[in-house]
């Protein structure tokens, strides 16, 4: 039996494997065939095109994954249904379910592997390519960003260094703290202000506390307003901003206990954290859907027709886990319940598709 099932786990896993390199590949030339527009600007040339889309890949690979399972299963499986050979295992008296297990297993190898890669490399790299990219099109080479931080975001402007705790959807920030410096490095004053706002090329603080440091003395004013000439555009600030689908899991949480802490919305963030948590549920479902048209009516149809009915069933589900999303920030749902109620309604689809072949 266990031949059996590594030769199963092998054609299911080849399967699944071609589907994936196919997709991937051709999201990263849609990516690259994007940033096209974007080379020449500044520093932004080929290479660091190619550097950029190369780093995405693993993100590629991770939101892929899913509908590559189920693509993969139905060709895996739907070549052994081809040559006959699961009409001759189900004839020695192999159950059905005992085949899907086999393919399972694959399936579930290859989600650790990939929730890996989701969890540990891809905001990694995601994050590295944003802050290269950001930098490349930056309108002036001195000026430096950094990512976020638990203690914010960063960016070097000249001499001077500035921190941003809190990005507005208006377009303001919030917790801004400014640390100038002289020629010599020494710092000159440090410049603390609730709010900032841009406006026509210059920032503007509002609620300042400024600390002026002198030889002999340190003074702190306190102002209404203070206008601040800088590189820094919000522009560039938001580019650096990582997309809620690109954190981790627990950036992701620590993000959202960040956000709870300023009294922030954090309805985005607690979606894409469940979305996170649910993905291993997905990539079961996938597989699961795919065995019973393997089963069924689609066990003697081409390959090109199989890779249709999978292509619809992943776009439905797409579409049905985007609406849910959606839907959940516009009327308030719970998270937990936008995020999982897709796959678990796909699942028990599968479930009650599997009981008529069993």
């Amino acid at each position: 039996m266990k031949t059996l099932d590594k030769y199963i786990g092998k054609t299911v896993l080849t399967g699944i494997l071609i589907v994936l390199l196919i997709l991937v590949g051709l999201f990263t030339f849609f990516e690259f065939i994007d940033e096209i527009d974007d080379i020449g600007k500044q520093r932004y040339g080929l290479l660091q095109a190619v550097q950029y889309v190369a780093l995405e890949i693993p993100i590629f690979v991770y939101n892929l994954f899913p509908y590559a399972a189920l693509l993969g299963t139905l060709l895996g499986l739907g070549l052994l249904a081809n040559n006959s050979e699961l009409i001759v295992m189900r004839a020695t008296g192999i159950s059905t379910v005992r085949i899907v297990m086999s393919a399972l297993k694959v399936g579930l190898i290859l989600t650790l592997l990939v929730v890996l890669i989701g969890e540990f490399v891809a905001p990694i790299t995601g994050q590295y390519a944003n802050n290269m990219r950001a930098i490349a099109q930056s309108e002036h080479e001195r000026q430096r960003m950094v990512f976020l931080t638990r203690y914010g975001f960063w960016s070097r402007d000249k001499l001077d260094f500035i921190n941003i705790r809190t990005i507005y959807p208006d377009g303001g920030f919030g917790g801004i703290t400014l640390y100038e410096f002289d020629s010599e490095q020494k710092l000159e004053s440090i410049t603390k202000a609730k709010n900032a706002f841009y406006e026509k090329g210059k920032w503007l603080l509002k609620d300042v506390e400024k600390h002026i440091i002198e030889a002999t003395k340190v003074t702190r004013p306190y102002l209404d307003t203070v206008v601040w000439k800088a590189i820094l555009s919000p522009e560039l600030v938001k580019i650096v901003v990582i997309r809620p689908n690109k954190l981790s899991s627990l950036g992701l949480y620590k993000y959202i206990q960040y956000l709870h802490k300023n009294g922030q919305r954090t309805t985005k963030y607690e979606l894409a954290f469940w979305t996170r948590l649910g993905y291993p549920l997905v990539c079961i479902t996938m597989i699961f859907l795919a065995t019973p048209f393997v089963f069924g009516s689609l066990r003697t149809v081409s390959v090109g027709q199989r890779v249709l009915v999978g292509a619809l069933i992943g776009v439905v589900f797409h579409m049905l886990n985007q609406t849910m999303g959606n839907m959940g920030l516009v009327y308030n749902l719970y998270p937990i319940v936008s995020a999982l109620l897709p796959p678990m309604l796909f699942l028990a689809i599968a479930l009650i598709l599997m009981r008529r072949i069993i």
